[in-house]
């Protein structure tokens, strides 16, 4: 017995070593197989404790375990040792030097178009308005039928329309979505409708693709009076409260009477017969509108009699045009950041 326990007591003292002596978890995890794996000397010991004299299992039993958890408390010690160590390792080859100055931000900001997008829109939510959105692909009822545009209308050229297969057609104005709202719900309406169309056109003022905000109001009693009161609000919330605005005569298939509105011109006012921005007019084209016409309330089931309506449309890319003084609309869609970072 005592030789047996000697060979514990030594196998405890070379663990021990060993287990000091790792420098790396896998040394550690070497060392822990060599003295407490399945095939380990000590456990091997173990096993055969059964067959030893009754007088000699207790006390090799007793060295061997207590062996075992000297060997393990051990183990779990270096274990902690080692992965402070690893830790401390990294945070010395990962340190930052706050004192250095740190990398610039690339602050972005919006598209002087989308900056004119939301502001309007804003503007009508607050005045209790919803947002409506519909499809860019259109059929030839929604875009041309229902808002009263005859067959021969020019709009319907292939000069000036993108037609696809199957009698669809990329849509030309966002005003379809105006004869679907009415079509699925019953007066009073007050939508505005942002979104991009499409139109066979391109040069300095007109792009195949632009923007286009649209607004449509059905209710009881609504005259003239309160198209032109909403706009010149609009007017002054995005050119600012010194802007005037003015009503002239147009014509548009689906309203009637149609206006035009035109702001002050905001650089000279008129009083610049040079005037890059409004050509020395002191006015500025903006947007095309009117009371709806009586035949569009009456395709859509609404009554001519008792609801009157007016609807506006009005491009933000040009809006931003004159807003910021950018004589070519293209340049909005080229993305050169050269441009865009002037706003």
């Amino acid at each position: 017995m005592a030789a047996l326990t000697d060979r514990i007591r030594q196998l405890r003292e070379e663990a021990l070593a060993a287990v000091a002596a790792a420098e790396s978890t896998a040394a550690l995890e070497q060392a822990r197989v060599r003295y407490l794996g399945r095939s380990a000397e000590l456990t091997e010991i173990k096993k055969s404790i059964g067959r030893l004299p009754p007088e000699e299992r207790r006390a090799v039993g007793r060295e061997a375990n207590e062996a075992s958890r000297e060997i393990q408390r051990a183990l779990q010690e270096r274990t902690g040792q080692l992965a402070a160590a690893e830790r401390a390792r990294r945070l010395r080859e990962e340190a930052v030097d706050i004192t250095l100055p740190g990398y610039p931000f690339q602050k972005g900001s919006l598209h002087p178009t989308q900056r004119i997008i939301e502001e309007v829109v804003d503007f009508f939510v607050g005045l209790g308005y919803r947002v409506a959105e519909g499809p860019e692909v259109e059929t030839d009822y929604y875009n041309f039928t229902a808002l009263n545009i005859p067959p021969d209308h020019p709009a319907r050229l292939m000069q000036a329309t993108f037609f696809l297969d199957e009698g669809l057609v990329l849509r030309t104005h966002t005003s379809p979505v105006q004869v679907r709202t009415m079509l699925s719900q019953e007066p009073p309406v007050y939508v505005v409708v942002p979104g991009r169309v499409y139109r066979r056109d391109s040069d300095p003022t007109h792009t195949p693709m632009f923007n286009q905000i649209e607004g449509l109001a059905v209710d009881r009693g609504l005259t003239l009076a309160h198209l032109k009161g909403t706009l010149a609000a609009m007017a002054r919330h995005v050119f600012g409260d010194a802007v005037k605005v003015r009503l002239r005569p147009s014509y548009f298939q689906f309203t009637e009477p149609s206006v035009e509105l035109d702001v002050s011109c905001f650089v000279c006012g008129g009083s610049d017969a040079g005037c890059k921005v409004c050509k020395g007019a002191g006015w500025l084209e903006m947007l095309g509108a009117g009371m709806v016409d009586p035949a569009v309330l009456e395709e859509v089931g609404y009554d001519p009699e008792e609801y009157t309506g007016f609807a506006f449309g009005m491009g933000p890319d040009r809006m931003a045009m004159v807003r910021y003084g950018v004589p070519d609309l293209r340049l909005f869609f080229e993305g050169d950041l050269r441009f865009l970072r002037q706003f």
